[in-house]
């Protein structure tokens, strides 16, 4: 018996960390899918493919022509599309799934959130004045501004939004996290931001700008995620080693 294969949906650091300690372990065939939606991806620990599979019914039959015995979701908690894609190739082809999701951020003391259901969602809760909005969601729906054109809007993103918008005013930051709480503070102030609307992404890496808000007194139009899907759902990447070793413990243990 070879090796058990497994399938790693990633692009984030979830990802990127089960993958090295998978491979660490040196006793299973381990492949890492990232979307290509960013330009210069980090450095990754182990074999990457790049690009999307071209739905939900593509990748149930790329899992059967590798012959992989395990699919993990370590994508975005908002990739909702390839979350789905990977639920539906669950069970449509049986092959284990276990998605790797960080907890989400938890409301604190002095926190002034309104959740609200998408960016669109998030933009219209805005209303009609004009104010100074950091819209940090990444450059995927930075477009959606343009229905409030009266806003300033303070676009922050990994890579540069491909198309400017089509607004009279509009800042871009080209940065990636880790973000800290004095950097992101000095951003707030430097635009006069009275808004912020950002995704309910959990973890450590952007958290900075919740706690600046909090301190600063500024209002965060909190998008909330989907339902979670079926598909069973670990919290830590210690947590999802435990769960594969519980799942294909014979070939993981042995190193066949």
């Amino acid at each position: 018996m070879g090796k058990p294969r497994i399938l790693i949906l990633g692009g984030t650091t979830e990802a990127r960390l089960l993958a090295g300690s998978l491979a660490a372990r040196e006793n299973c065939d381990v492949l890492l899918s990232l979307a290509g939606r960013t330009e210069k991806p980090a450095a990754q620990p182990v074999p990457v493919r790049i690009g999307g599979f071209g739905g939900a019914a593509a990748l149930a039959d790329f899992l059967k022509a590798g012959g992989y015995n395990l699919l993990i979701d370590a994508t975005h908690p908002f990739a909702d599309r390839i979350s789905a894609n990977a639920a539906f190739a669950a069970e449509t082809t049986g092959i284990t799934t276990i998605a790797l999701r960080r907890p989400e951020w938890q409301r604190l003391p002095g926190d002034r959130w309104r959740d609200v259901r998408s960016i669109p969602a998030a933009i219209e809760a805005l209303g009609p004045s004009p104010r100074r909005v950091f819209l940090a969601t990444g450059r995927q729906g930075a477009h959606q501004a343009a229905a409030a054109p009266q806003h300033f809007y303070l676009v922050r993103s990994v890579d540069p939004v491909e198309r400017p918008l089509a607004l009279a005013n509009v800042d871009y930051v080209i940065d990636r996290g880790p973000f800290t709480l004095e950097g992101e503070c000095a951003l707030l102030k430097q635009h006069r931001i009275d808004a912020i609307i950002a995704k309910n992404s959990g973890g450590a890496a952007t958290y900075a700008k919740i706690e600046a808000a909090r301190l600063l007194g500024i209002e965060v139009l909190m998008v909330v995620r989907a339902p979670a899907s079926t598909v069973r759902t670990v919290e830590t990447v210690e947590a999802a080693l435990a769960t594969i070793d519980h799942l294909v413990p014979s070939a993981m243990k042995r190193g066949v």
